[in-house]
């Protein structure tokens, strides 16, 4: 084999796409909270875990291996949420562990509006992606807008809605997630992004 082409397949790139770990552990975290946001049930370890483990942990790998890709969109997304899960675990833990006071909702409503800030500009990126990634981030995006809006407001049934509408931005998160998976194990589109 020639040193060109040996070189050449050192340089290829052989390892799995992360992309469907980091949106999966986006999309699932995304949709338990909600169903807490939207009245299921209460605020407990389950969320809490999911949100450390793979909302958080997951999502900072995935954007690590997306960083070893060259794909800085995707090593931005995967680590900014993964620590947007970590750090949200974080404002909510910290206080029972006498670490600080709890967030009050002008706090809570800074907080959410700038990682909505950060959202609508990671969709205008998505422009140029698939339709599957646009509809993730601008229901995010909308996520991020409406739970702000309903820690500054106090009012109930704003955070109401915006956890139906955070189940189905996570639902999609989901979808995109196990749709690549479907596709690269077939080797064929079999499910549209």
């Amino acid at each position: 084999m020639p040193d060109k082409d040996r070189n050449n397949l050192f340089l290829m790139d052989n390892t799995a796409n992360p992309a469907p770990l980091g949106l999966l552990a986006f999309g699932m975290t995304t949709v338990l909270l909600n169903l807490h946001n939207a009245g299921y049930f209460g605020l407990g370890s389950m969320i809490m875990a999911m949100g450390i483990f793979y909302g958080g942990i997951a999502q900072v790998i995935a954007g690590i291996m997306e960083w070893k890709k060259n794909n800085t969109f995707g090593m931005t997304a995967f680590c900014s949420y993964g620590f947007f899960w970590i750090s949200l675990v974080a404002i909510l833990m910290l206080p029972t562990l006498g670490l600080g006071t709890a967030a009050g909702n002008l706090e809570m409503a800074a907080y959410l509006f700038m990682w909505g800030l950060f959202t609508t500009v990671m969709f205008v990126a998505t422009l140029k992606m698939n339709r599957a990634l646009q509809f993730v981030f601008a229901s995010l995006a909308l996520l991020f807008f409406l739970l702000a809006i309903g820690d500054f407001t106090g009012i109930a049934m704003i955070k109401t809605i915006a956890g139906y509408e955070g189940i189905l931005c996570g639902l999609s998160a989901v979808y995109a997630g196990l749709a690549q998976v479907i596709n690269e194990v077939y080797g064929a589109k079999k499910l549209p992004l």
